[in-house]
């Protein structure tokens, strides 16, 4: 599977972006804020959808959105990689993709340890931690270990999409 072009939208959504100018502009991840480019760029810069920058990769000018659409693209390999890998029932495309957009939210590696993953994979999985597999996924909503009201809207709009089929 991959994601739809109504889940890579959806992502987008939940991502978030700052432009200026039409242009994706590099801005702080943590705030969400534009950057001066003509300062080093703090860790955590980001452009696009959420295309955490790295050495060697020079956005000062901005970049369109279709750059910012394949740079998307490929960053997500990695989530999509992480839930063929570790979902072995069959899911819907709605369930994939949201899926896909947890795993890029939260890493490869912290998908494919999750509770998430255990109670989607064998539905007599119990957590003495979360009870159901909506609390599994809803747990994921902090950010630097504080929660996140952005994460806690994301997770619900993500359950939305697994559950119930709503983009």
């Amino acid at each position: 599977m991959k994601i739809s072009e109504k889940g890579l939208t959806l992502l987008k959504q939940l991502e978030g972006y700052v432009k200026k100018d039409d242009k994706h502009v590099i801005y702080d991840d943590k705030t969400g804020k534009p950057v001066n480019t003509n300062e080093p760029l703090p860790h955590g810069a980001t452009i696009g959808y959420g295309h955490l920058i790295k050495y060697g990769e020079d956005f000062r000018d901005g970049i369109s959105e279709a750059k910012a659409t394949e740079l998307l693209r490929t960053d997500i390999i990695t989530a999509e990689c992480a839930v063929r890998d570790n979902i072995t029932v069959p899911l819907k495309q709605n369930q994939y993709d949201a899926l896909v957009s947890l795993a890029y939210n939260i890493g490869a590696k912290n998908f494919a340890n999750s509770t998430v993953v255990k109670y989607i994979n064998n539905p007599n999985f119990h957590s003495s931690v979360y009870p159901n597999l909506e609390s599994a996924w809803k747990a994921w909503n902090r950010s630097q270990g504080e929660i996140s009201n952005g994460l806690i809207n994301r997770r619900q709009n993500e359950w939305d999409l697994y559950n119930r089929g709503i983009y």
